[in-house]
């Protein structure tokens, strides 16, 4: 039977086993097949859609299926690019974002203006349609630049920023112009636009992250999570449609809605990441290969014109607008061309505009033939546009962005790197263990994927209980590691002492963090001061980490972060500091830095080349942080560099810390950071700087500044 069914196999394929099947098979080949003749898969994953297409063998149809999985690859690539976007970097650099904006949809739109209106013979509304096709652009190439791991490049983040300002600028148009045809703009139309999308985005930018929170907070399911992302996506796209502009738009705006509910480190954003690139992105290239039919090229001659008119405003005037860029801003020869590879490829916008203006007819000529908007010579010319934009954004965005990778490669293997960083969690209860892997993961250096190590200590009498419970855990640990995308050494050891046993795991695996979680009811017990003071932090050589989660790391908005006087004299100030600068980055909450004017100077110009979103206050006494500590409120956390020995003579009150949060801030998240006050000699005082990717830029300043 299954034999007879294939024999009368026809085409286009209806059997959505199969075709589904197929699909899988060229997203799988395509990667395989194309990098090992150095040609971008998202290329080979185009002309595939083209091959199989309608337009080519017919083998599959562009029905509905399709579409629909196309639509939320689509939506996917701008709400990762919101998503990934670094808020501190935006926010610095929004006015290079703003002005590159400008200028990729200026400079293209004059250029299709004057080829439309003056060389086609377009009328005025057509023309200003017509050059509205290329001020927009899709970021297709976002996902090659993201594996490579320079998303936070300047070049990237401008280029992100620019694109959410042409693309709006640019469906504004489209919304203008339709309304033109259709003889209903007035007062009352540019009243109601601005209205609807001022509201739109206040919902989205401002109720989503509430919801965010609340939901967070209230739902542990990993599956729940990524569904109730998928709904944001979506629920965004459906607002945008409502206030007149394209769903793409919505979804960039949920992005950045959700940018800071989502930690880049975490295992929700390696789940969103890669259903995206493994499903939904491929399948949208796809879809738009499909629309590609080369034969309309042979058919007419007024189409290739068109089609080189098009190619000519909008490639040429991206590439315009990309050195315009790169001289106004005084950016590298090669972020210039990666802002130029992400910016030309025309794909989602574009198809938008062309297929909503084919479809306005304005009148019928005399044989009844209907009068577009757009012709179908621009329609087809818009299918070139595509496949050509597309192919010219893979090769020029993988070709310049794997030269910044390398060159950022170089820069961190030609620092210092003095030692590896390797983290030890100290688990014990079932309760802490997520928290404390999340906590290790966030504050992690980015390269560091195996050297985190889970450690439960076992009583040597080898009761049969506390060895499941030991494996329990561990096993726990290690799986919610794994959902990051993070490999999580786990040690049993078996001792008569629990401390000892951490301090000989400690020397045996060159520890260099210690990480100790606290149980939220007890939080810090007599037993347990006792404990650290007396045994933890007689290991002075490891920067040891006391963590209470009271909530998720995720919906955090703001930590409080105090520092003592003297604190930078500190053997281990700098390697404490790197583990705030990852929660900042990693988290992008806000940072409010609480410390002695001498410090604030400190931090500020290291805050120069390593940006986060960092505020600066004096703190003249130790009594006003504390005051500062007990005010916190509810989704704001504290961080407290501590003393070991060498501080307790500069803050003696230091000691009472503990009382403090037990009676203060038992519902927040606190965590005190007690670095090490002895290092090898041989190794300089920031011994971990050169290892870190967003301190390595600064290791020499900060020697300069502490020498």
């Amino acid at each position: 039977m299954i034999l007879l069914s294939i024999h009368n196999l026809s085409f286009p394929i209806e059997d959505p086993v199969l075709k589904f099947l197929l699909v899988l098979v060229i997203i799988l080949a395509a990667p395989l097949l194309l990098n090992k003749i150095k040609v971008p898969h998202l290329l080979g994953l185009i002309i595939a859609g083209a091959v199989i297409g309608p337009n080519g063998f017919n083998v599959l149809a562009r029905d509905s299926s399709i579409v629909v999985t196309g639509t939320t690859g689509l939506l996917y690539i701008m709400f990762l690019a919101g998503l990934e976007i670094d808020m501190g970097d935006f926010k610095k650099n929004k006015w290079k974002s703003l002005t590159f904006g400008i200028y990729t949809f200026a400079v293209p739109f004059v250029l299709g203006y004057l080829g439309g209106y003056y060389l086609l013979h377009f009328s005025i509304l057509t023309s200003i349609l017509f050059a509205s096709l290329f001020s927009s652009h899709t970021l297709i190439a976002y996902p090659l630049v993201s594996k490579l791991g320079i998303a936070k490049n300047k070049a990237v983040n401008i280029t992100v920023g620019g694109t959410m300002i042409t693309d709006i600028l640019a469906l504004l148009v489209l919304a203008v112009i339709v309304g033109m045809s259709q003889g209903d703009v007035g007062t009352e139309f540019w009243v109601k636009l601005s209205v609807s999308f001022i509201v739109f985005a206040l919902i989205v930018l401002i109720i989503f992250p509430i919801i965010g929170r609340w939901f967070f907070k209230r739902v542990d399911d990993k599956i729940s999570q990524y569904i109730f992302v998928l709904v944001m996506i979506y629920l965004a796209a459906m607002l945008a449609e409502l206030a007149g502009v394209e769903a793409i738009i919505g979804a960039f705006f949920a992005g950045l809605a959700l940018n800071r509910l989502i930690p880049h480190t975490s295992s929700l954003m390696n789940r969103v990441e890669f259903v995206g690139n493994a499903i939904f992105i491929p399948f949208f290239l796809i879809s738009v290969g499909m629309l590609i039919d080369f034969k309309v090229f042979f058919k007419s001659w007024e189409t290739l014109e068109v089609a080189g008119i098009m190619l000519v405003a909008s490639i040429g005037g991206k590439y315009v607008s990309a050195v315009m860029t790169q001289k106004t801003f005084r950016l590298s020869k090669e972020e210039g061309k990666l802002i130029f590879g992400l910016s030309s490829a025309s794909a989602a916008a574009t198809l938008a505009s062309v297929m909503v203006g084919y479809n306005i007819i304005l009148s019928e000529t005399e044989t009844g033939e209907p009068v577009r908007l757009l012709n179908e010579h621009v329609l087809n010319g818009s299918i070139l546009l595509i496949l050509i934009s597309c192919t010219i954004s893979s090769f020029i965005s993988m070709a310049s962005a794997q030269k910044i990778a390398e060159s950022d490669n170089e820069d961190t293997v030609s620092g210092d790197s003095h030692e590896e960083e390797n983290i030890l969690l100290a688990i014990n209860h079932e309760e802490t263990v997520d928290r404390m892997v999340n906590l290790g993961i966030l504050i992690k250096a980015h390269s560091n994927t195996e050297n985190l190590f889970a450690l439960n200590v076992i009583n040597e009498d080898k009761n049969e209980s506390s060895v499941k419970n030991a494996e329990k855990l561990l096993h726990q640990a290690a799986d919610a590691a794994s959902a990051a995308d993070v490999k999580m050494q786990t040690l049993k050891r078996y001792d008569n002492d629990v401390i000892n046993g951490v301090k000989n795991v400690i020397k045996e695996q060159n520890i260099t963090d210690l990480i100790i979680g606290l149980e939220d009811e007890k939080g810090f017990s007599p037993s347990f001061v006792y404990n650290l003071y007396n045994g933890y932090l007689q290991n002075d050589d490891v920067n040891v980490l006391v963590y209470h989660a009271a909530q998720p790391l995720s919906t955090i908005k703001k930590y409080a972060v105090m520092i003592p006087e003297n604190a930078h004299k500190e053997a281990g100030f700098f390697h404490a500091l790197l583990r705030v600068w990852n929660v900042a980055r990693n988290s992008g909450a806000t940072v409010v830095f609480y410390a002695p004017e001498n410090i604030l100077d400190i931090l500020q110009k290291i805050v120069k080349k390593a940006n986060i979103e960092a505020e600066f206050i004096i703190m003249s006494t130790w009594q006003d942080g504390e005051k500062t500590a007990a005010k916190l409120k509810e989704d704001e956390a504290l961080i407290v560099l501590m003393a070991k020995r060498g501080m307790q003579s500069y803050v003696p009150r230091m000691r009472l810390i503990p009382e403090l949060l037990n009676r203060h801030l038992s519902n927040n998240n606190y965590l005190l950071i007690f670095p090490f006050s002895e290092f090898d000699e041989n190794s300089p005082e920031i011994r971990s700087v050169g290892n870190h990717d967003d301190f390595m830029e600064i290791g020499n300043v900060i020697q300069k500044i502490f020498k």
